[in-house]
């Protein structure tokens, strides 16, 4: 679903107004993720776990619904679907998740190495695989596009940050401040509220500024939101931890339409589907990792004291600072791009004429 949701959008927006579009989808997202944590408070206060899972029963097939009366019809791709691809996407990244999670769970050594060494041997065999294919299920073609490499790579990074920060806070909410269920949702709320007020701003922006310089702009705020919430006092009040979430909500929230318009817009029209695939996984990819790596740090340092929190919102910070280089190395890039185009007609203009008659 996620996948292929970019894709619509370019389908169904212009070119001028894929940013607000693609905004318009943060905005949908940032709402339903404030709303979650709350609601699933509320459930857990009430009910057993199983209904966080029963609840999405009766919302999923009201959304297949509407979706099958209202998305926008795209051509069907003629190629057939690559069975030994999928196997080997499935294979790389779930032996690259197991091993990093057998490090913090305390795994035996060999299987954590066979498992890291898979992931990489099917890596690899994923990616020559792909690279002899016209169609590729993994378009790693697209890749050789610097706009495009950048953007996935930005992604992965700040992704990473997020699934540090997502899976640390709760634990720190909790374990550490004493927190209750519900206060535990309540204080993670601000940070997808804020996104939701500034993610339609951010795609105005989109559609007028590069994405460099925007989402450069957002990680270093990202990362500001990071350090302050390292830094959080012994005994904090709630506001004290809500507007520092509210800093980390601004920060991500200027960053996010931006990146997804320049991935999908470095992308040829006709492989916006592949594109969005990329930016899913970029985006799952991170999270994952960041969460894989929440488990190695708490296994070390432990999540009941303040160290093991403090270690892994410091890292987030420091993936979003990584992420905010990667980012403004695209604005490089296109400086660099856009003077290679100035200087090609002055090339031209100082190339010899043929005498006339020759």
């Amino acid at each position: 679903m996620t996948s292929v949701n970019s894709a619509l959008v370019r389908f169904t927006y212009p070119r001028r107004q894929l940013g607000r579009g693609i905004a318009m989808t943060a905005v949908a997202v940032s709402v339903s993720s404030a709303a979650g944590p709350t609601v699933a408070s509320a459930i857990l206060a009430a009910a057993s776990w199983p209904w966080l899972f029963a609840i999405d029963v009766p919302i999923g097939l009201v959304t297949f619904g509407l979706s099958l009366r209202l998305l926008p019809y795209t051509p069907p791709s003629p190629h057939r679907f690559d069975s030994a691809s999928a196997l080997l996407s499935a294979v790389a990244s779930t032996l690259l998740i197991a091993g990093i999670n057998g490090v913090g769970h305390g795994q035996a050594v060999p299987f954590v190495m066979l498992e890291l060494v898979g992931a990489a041997g099917s890596g690899f065999v994923l990616v020559r695989r792909q690279a002899a294919l016209s169609l590729p299920l993994l378009p790693v073609d697209l890749f050789r596009r610097p706009v495009f490499a950048l953007s996935v790579i930005t992604s992965v990074c700040t992704f990473i940050a997020l699934g540090l920060a997502f899976v640390t806070l709760p634990f720190y909410f909790q374990d550490v401040l004493g927190r209750s269920q519900v206060a535990t949702g309540l204080l993670m709320t601000p940070w997808p509220a804020t996104v939701a007020l500034v993610a339609p701003i951010a795609g105005r922006l989109a559609d007028r500024y590069p994405a460099g310089i925007l989402c450069g702009i957002g990680l270093v705020v990202l990362c500001s939101g990071f350090l302050l919430l390292a830094a959080l006092p012994a005994e904090p009040h709630a506001a004290d931890i809500a507007w520092r979430m509210m800093v980390c909500g601004f920060g991500f929230g200027l960053f996010g339409s931006p990146n997804n318009r320049a991935i999908i817009t470095s992308a040829p029209r006709e492989r916006s589907g592949g594109a969005g695939a990329i930016q899913s996984a970029a985006r799952l990819l991170g999270q994952t990792v960041g969460a894989a790596v929440v488990a190695l740090i708490f296994g070390f340092a432990g999540s009941v004291g303040k160290l093991g929190p403090t270690i892994a919102v410091m890292l987030a910070a420091g993936f979003a600072a990584l992420a905010a280089g990667m980012s403004l190395l695209r604005l490089l890039n296109s400086v660099r791009f856009a003077a290679m185009r100035r200087a090609a007609p002055a090339r031209d203009n100082k190339r010899p004429t043929r005498p006339a008659g020759t």
